[in-house]
């Protein structure tokens, strides 16, 4: 089983400003790419302070200048909001620039009033995520192309350059629901999936799915993966649990309002609104634990069938814990599962 570390891309405070957030996140790929991480993760996200990078494909190159080998995934990058001719090109450059070590991670959005205020409504974007991923995958894999659909209408036009792969880098599909992991398995895509609060029965359920498609396409299917994210974090002893824990609390009381309640924002810094789910509850959701425990914890993803997990720190701890936790993790847990 392999590990990848979402980079943290969460700014508590603005004072901190987003050059020193994206210092630490660059400091982190590189200490993944020592510690025998198989990959690094960048959100894309706008308008917000939590998981905050509107720019995914730059910090892909960026990081590529600064390490060796590990891949760096979009975890996601939202199709509805790009323009599938322009990012094409994007996504071709950067896979070049990445030295083929670039996995599209692509999504349809999460944030109704993200969404909305990039023309996108969360309500509509399905359809055009859908459209959007089929004129990606035309414009990628073939030269000339025209389109004529809902969202896109154009007649012959063929991107520049063409991809250094066939069909251009990999693609990573994020979904939860496991009859939809199946349907994406089948279409030859990676999965990029979650069990929300760590509901076991349904990580089972989205292993099934995809491997019931797998199997079903044989060597096609051969070097397909399924990659579960996790919010994972080592700490030194009780009371650094409960500090990481109470942060980790805060921090979905930020994502909750964006991600099912009211959306307010002020001045891009999300509202900390009440949360329905208690820090006990929160709790028995987080992989939150020593280095011994987290191993314990992570055994039954191997078991199941889970090539990669994404390891989401993202929930406010400071860059010096956060670097500490990512190399106890490279110390003692990775190992482990080599």
């Amino acid at each position: 089983m392999k590990f990848c570390q979402q980079l943290s891309s969460y700014l508590k405070n603005k004072k901190y400003t987003g050059y020193r957030l994206y210092q630490d996140m660059y400091e982190q790929a590189i200490l993944c790419d020592q510690g025998g991480y198989d990959s690094v993760g960048i959100t894309e996200h706008h308008l917000i302070n939590i998981l905050m990078m509107p720019a995914p494909l730059q910090f892909a190159v960026k990081i590529t200048g600064a390490t060796k080998k590990i891949k760096i995934i979009t975890a996601v990058a939202v199709l509805p909001i790009h323009d599938m001719r322009v990012f094409a090109g994007e996504v071709i450059a950067a896979q070049m620039f990445t030295d083929n070590r670039l996995i599209l991670g692509v999504g349809r959005g999460a944030f109704a009033c993200e969404m909305a205020q990039l023309d996108s409504p969360l309500e509509d974007s399905r359809e055009k995520f859908n459209e959007s991923l089929e004129v990606l995958q035309k414009l990628l894999s073939e030269e000339e192309v025209s389109w004529h659909g809902k969202h896109y209408n154009f007649e012959s036009l063929t991107v520049m350059p063409r991809p250094m792969t066939e069909n251009g880098p990999s693609i990573m599909m994020a979904v939860l629901d496991p009859e939809g992991i199946y349907a994406c398995t089948k279409r030859g895509f990676h999965i990029m999936t979650t069990p929300l609060s760590g509901d076991h029965q349904l990580m089972l359920d989205q292993v099934d799915g995809f491997a019931r498609a797998k199997a079903e396409l044989g060597d096609k299917g051969k070097d397909l993966s399924i990659s579960l994210s996790r919010v994972a974090f080592i700490v030194k002893n009780e009371l650094d649990r409960k500090e990481k824990i109470e942060m980790a609390y805060e921090y979905y009381s930020r994502f909750d309002n964006v991600f099912t309640g009211p959306g307010i924002v002020n001045k891009g810094m999300i509202k900390v609104l009440p949360r329905k789910q208690s820090i006990e509850e929160l709790t028995e959701s987080l992989l939150v634990c020593t280095a011994e425990e987290m191993i314990d914890k992570l055994s039954p993803y191997k078991e199941a069938g889970i090539d990669r997990v994404i390891l989401n720190m993202n929930f406010g701890a400071s860059h010096k814990d956060t670097i500490q936790s990512i190399h106890r993790f490279s110390e003692d847990v990775i190992p482990y599962f080599s």
